[in-house]
């Protein structure tokens, strides 16, 4: 699978830089897929940002292409993630993955137990296209 494109918002952006800043250890290996995520990153504001771009706070639905299952997450920031309610971190390997990807991208990602392969299927909620655009 070749790299996409990937899109950020810039109050994303922002507010993520902040995340890293304040986790001190800047050799943690999910800081760093972050960073570099964020580097590689078109930047755009939020009236911007297509709305089938998954955006912090964005639910989205997975095909895992290896297991053939279907998932459901919510990319959030780490002081609100929680697993059980589908809330995945974006310093979590997938959280990451997702950030800034589209509905019909295929990506494949590096996670303890091996690599997984993700289409993203369905974008069930992205703030930005519903008019949320805070901080």
């Amino acid at each position: 699978m070749s790299i996409r494109n990937i899109y950020v918002t810039s109050q994303d952006r922002q507010r993520l830089a902040v995340v890293i800043q304040q986790s001190g250890e800047r050799d943690r290996g999910d800081l760093l897929n972050l960073v570099d995520e964020l580097n590689r990153a078109t930047v755009v504001t939020p009236e911007e940002v297509p709305p089938d771009v998954i955006a912090m706070n964005s639910r989205v639905r997975l095909h895992d292409l290896d297991e053939g299952t279907s998932l459901e997450y919510t990319l959030v920031y780490p002081d609100a993630a929680s697993f059980s309610d589908g809330k995945i971190s974006v310093l979590a390997p997938i959280g990451t993955a997702l950030l800034g990807y589209r509905v019909g991208d295929e990506i494949e990602w590096q996670v303890p137990a091996g690599a997984r392969r993700l289409r993203i299927e369905e974008m069930l909620y992205q703030p930005e296209a519903a008019g949320d655009y805070q901080l």
